[in-house]
């Protein structure tokens, strides 16, 4: 458990540093979800295989993982501030590359840049809210637990309309306005901050550690509990995205627009868990019981599709979804279970860097076993 911090208000002193988070929380999903529904569009003017959109929708979880390898390293020789910058650049370079793509090569380019950002958000967020908010842990992690959800939800509902009214370049290539947004605090943060970083550049101190805390991680029973939840959940996650509405059309008979339906009732499951999960975690000394919770009703939603799934289809696409509530969990965990923003750096990396390459594996399996059973 992290060392006791006085709780002071939200924005004393720190309002750059929320609006930051908040901003990057709310783009740390934009790019995953705004290519599935417009890929008929794009196609029209990219060709694309199925192999090459199964690429694509791969990539989110690769690009994840290889970040919470990379953004360790990146952090400690230039900073958190500067990383995030990096990140925030990546953000608005990636959407236009994609907007502007004339064949599938440079969409791809596009895409791992843009999600690269987004990796790199993902595995610095937590020891920003530890630097920022350490009185304010449990809070701050729900708050940018909901808005990545909220972030995800909002691209599918956009898009489609963005490209019949304007095409499909301008429905992927508009979010880099908000990486715009993004950039600027980071990049005040980072100029109040700016000579940490130019001691950090000038001297070893930091990039010694990172050989140790990796060590540490590698070693740490307490690590690898953590990241094998996270693993858990977001296999079942990007499987869920993956296959879902097929699923439930196989099992149950029901058309297409259902399966899309129950697929976002399946997504917004997520938000009551962000918003509840951090704050009590932060309260609780044992939180094994919210790993076997989230454990039971993943078992029991997958059993009910499985016998009878258009008895309660909707109940069993709810208890899928609360299974993710081990997500918000192993975020705050991060933060919880280390003493300072170094420790915090290396086990957000390592927690994700395992955890979401064990998720990328999520939509294969399933499409395997759908194939093997034909069902």
């Amino acid at each position: 458990m992290s060392s006791f911090s006085p709780r002071r208000p939200l924005t004393a002193g720190r309002t750059i540093a929320l609006i930051g988070i908040v901003l990057l929380a709310l783009n740390l999903r934009t790019g995953v979800a705004v290519i599935s529904p417009i890929i008929r569009s794009i196609s029209e003017d990219v060709p694309l295989t199925s192999v090459g959109i199964g690429l694509l929708g791969m990539l989110p979880p690769l690009a994840f993982a290889a970040s919470g390898f990379a953004a360790p390293l990146v952090a400690r020789r230039f900073g958190l501030e500067a990383s995030l910058v990096l990140a925030s650049v990546a953000m608005i370079v990636g959407p236009i590359v994609r907007a502007l793509a004339p064949n599938y090569a440079v969409l791809l380019i596009g895409s791992i840049l843009v999600l690269g950002g987004m990796g790199f958000g993902n595995i610095l967020l937590p020891p920003v809210i530890k630097r920022y908010f350490p009185d304010r842990i449990g809070t701050m992690t729900s708050v940018y637990a909901t808005l990545m959800s909220f972030g995800a939800a909002l691209p599918p509902l956009v898009a489609a309309p963005l490209a019949e009214a304007s095409g499909w370049r301008v429905a992927l290539g508009v979010w880099a306005i908000m990486g715009v947004f993004l950039v600027l605090p980071w990049l005040l943060l980072w100029r109040d901050r700016r000579r940490e970083v130019r001691a950090a550049l000038a001297g070893d101190a930091v990039t010694t550690l990172v050989p140790q805390h990796v060590g540490r991680m590698m070693h740490s029973r307490v690590a690898w509990a953590i990241a094998l939840a996270f693993m858990l959940t977001s296999f079942n996650v990007y499987a869920m995205f993956a296959w879902l509405p097929e699923i439930i059309a196989d099992l149950t008979g029901a058309p297409a627009s259902a399966g899309g339906s129950f697929l976002a009732l399946f997504a917004i499951m997520g938000l009551p868990f962000a918003i509840l999960i951090p704050p009590l975690a932060s309260r609780v000394r044992n939180v094994a019981w919210l790993i076997v919770a989230g454990m039971t009703v993943f078992v029991i939603g997958y059993l009910g599709l499985l016998i009878a799934p258009g008895a309660a289809t909707g109940l069993w696409v709810v208890l899928v979804g609360s299974g993710p509530l081990i997500f918000p969990l192993a975020l705050v965990l991060i933060n919880l279970r280390t003493q300072s923003e170094t420790s915090s750096v290396a086990l957000s990396g390592f927690v994700q860097g395992i955890g979401y390459g064990g998720a990328a594996l999520g939509p294969l399996a399933i499409g395997f076993i759908h194939d093997l059973t034909q069902t």
